[in-house]
């Protein structure tokens, strides 16, 4: 190949990979929906400013991520889905809370949870987000610094968050139900062996290898490690996962900029309540649309919502830096794990093997 089709070949390859970086997709979500899910997440943290208690307040709107949960189905199976969700939510962060006093049961905790929810997802065809927030809540339980005494009210706090993200669903509902019908609720498709099970055990030991780099590295608070590879192993194609990985390291660093920017203002327990609501309404808007913008501000939400308590007691340069390398190391995890997950070759050599520890009833 001449030097001058090598520059054209590559001249094509970096125009497909900013038509994939700058696609703009359509939907048809209602507008309510962000406004919603602003409310879901955002309350909590106006009762906790109120009360002069923002760490309750931050704790109680992880719960309230279940609301991105609710499908576009009649009424009935809305809300049995979202409490299902808000059950393992809840159950998640007990379980990553649990595992901070016992580090060397951390990742094998980890490991178990993303199996089993993506598992678990799978073969009930739960939508996205997926696994990705049970698994957030489980590693940000695991690393926040708790006493024993305080595990019970923290897993009650994210409890009565998913609880209000549940009603505040109910009426949302009940109000778009009247305009717009739902779709029907589809057949569950054959749980099979690659899908469910194999695809889930692959995530999960990924997810693991993710947070054993981090623990290697020394991290500090590292749970975005393996929240990044989770989010980028997920994809549905190894283009989808190289997408993935491209907007979601593109998003964080430009969304870090922002998040320099937003720390450096005089923030207090109610702008930074108001603050975690706007940012959501944007995310929401856009996620559908743009994934890469959409990170963009998912990067400063992230922050607040575990850093939010602490914020001004030090200088933000070492956080922003420790979460641009968090998502960078994540990501290729992620992207190593996509690229196994995609592989034929893989996939029939470590899934023979997988099949001979697993019963053939159960396959």
């Amino acid at each position: 190949m001449t030097f001058t089709a090598k520059w054209a070949e590559l001249k094509r390859l970096v125009r497909e990979e900013l038509r994939h970086l700058l696609m703009i997709k359509t939907s048809d979500q209602l507008w309510q929906m962000p406004f919603a899910a602003a409310l879901a997440t955002g309350l909590p943290l106006l009762v906790g400013a109120y009360f002069d208690h923002l760490g309750y307040g931050l704790v109680s709107s992880l719960g309230g991520l279940v609301f991105l949960h609710l499908p576009d189905t009649p009424l009935s199976h809305r809300m049995v889905t979202l409490m299902t969700c808000a059950f393992a939510m809840t159950a998640c962060y007990a379980l990553g809370a649990m595992s901070h006093f016992f580090p060397l049961l951390m990742m094998p905790v980890l490991i178990f949870i993303a199996m089993l929810v993506t598992m678990v997802g799978r073969f009930y065809a739960l939508g996205p987000p997926g696994s990705l927030f049970f698994v957030m809540a489980a590693a940000i339980g695991a690393y926040s610094p708790l006493e024993v005494l305080q595990v019970p009210l923290m897993v009650g706090l994210v409890s009565m968050g998913a609880l209000l993200a549940c009603l505040i669903a109910f009426l949302y509902s009940l109000y778009t139900l009247r305009f717009r019908s739902p779709q029907p609720v589809s057949p569950l498709p054959p749980a099979s062996f690659d899908f469910v099970v194999f695809d889930s055990v692959v995530i999960g030991i990924f997810v693991g290898i993710s947070l054993a780099l981090a623990q290697v590295l020394q991290l500090d608070k590292a749970y975005w490690v393996p929240v990044s590879c989770l989010a980028v192993i997920q994809g549905v194609s190894l283009r989808a996962v190289w997408n993935k990985q491209l907007h979601r390291v593109v998003g964080t660093g430009i969304g870090l900029l922002l998040a320099w920017g937003l720390l450096l203002l005089p923030l207090d327990k109610w702008t930074i309540s108001l603050m975690f609501m706007a940012l959501t309404l944007v995310i929401e808007t856009m996620v559908v649309r743009h994934y890469a913008f959409a990170v963009v501000f998912i990067t400063p939400l992230t922050i607040l919502l575990v850093e939010a308590a602490t914020l001004g007691q030090a200088s933000p340069a070492p956080l922003i830096q420790a979460r641009f390398f968090d998502t960078v190391l994540g990501s290729l995890v992620g992207l190593a794990g996509g690229i196994c997950l995609h592989s034929p070759r893989f996939r029939d050599v470590v899934g023979r093997q997988m099949r001979r520890l697993i019963p053939s009833r159960f396959v």
